[in-house]
């Protein structure tokens, strides 16, 4: 990205195909066919258009993963607005099988974490969620990593008294 930055033409295509992969297989995971397909076209628009965001000191990865995630969050957003439609049971087959209870439980765990506080919320994202180490989270939100193991923990306190 830094070389794209700079101008290099060859770099960016690169890294644009390499970033596609990378969308491709991370919207797989977490939304049928047709919407992981626009979510990836999606995604590497608003990397066309923020790039000059990147800031080249930094690492790439969780700058990119932070702007999938946001993307991933509309999408669900998207799908908890719009309006629903009630077929007949024997009208209607589900066109991908798993990924309507992936879908509720995302919208679910979304509304759960807005009851946490915004640094709580963070880190039980990047760690319970994205997979990320204790000490990758403390890099990337600022916190130290004790305070985030204490936020984890308050906030999956918070949350099991919540459910």
């Amino acid at each position: 990205m830094a070389a794209a930055l700079e101008g290099d033409s060859a770099s960016y295509n690169l890294l644009l195909s390499e970033v596609a992969r990378w969308l491709t297989r991370y919207f797989a995971r977490r939304l049928p066919g047709g919407a992981a397909e626009d979510a990836v076209q999606e995604t590497l628009l608003v990397v066309h258009q923020k790039r000059h965001t990147y800031q080249p000191e930094r690492p790439f990865q969780p700058w990119l993963s932070g702007i999938a995630r946001y993307k991933y969050i509309d999408r669900l957003r998207s799908v908890d607005r719009k309006p629903t439609v009630f077929l007949e049971d024997d009208m209607f087959e589900p066109a991908v099988d798993g990924h309507e209870s992936r879908v509720t439980s995302a919208i679910v765990l979304e509304n759960l974490l807005t009851q946490l506080k915004p640094a709580q919320r963070a880190v039980i994202r990047l760690v319970r969620i994205e997979g990320y180490s204790i000490e990758e989270a403390a890099a990337m939100t600022g916190q130290s990593q004790a305070l985030v193991k204490v936020n984890i923990h308050r906030g999956l306190a918070k949350l099991a008294a919540a459910a």
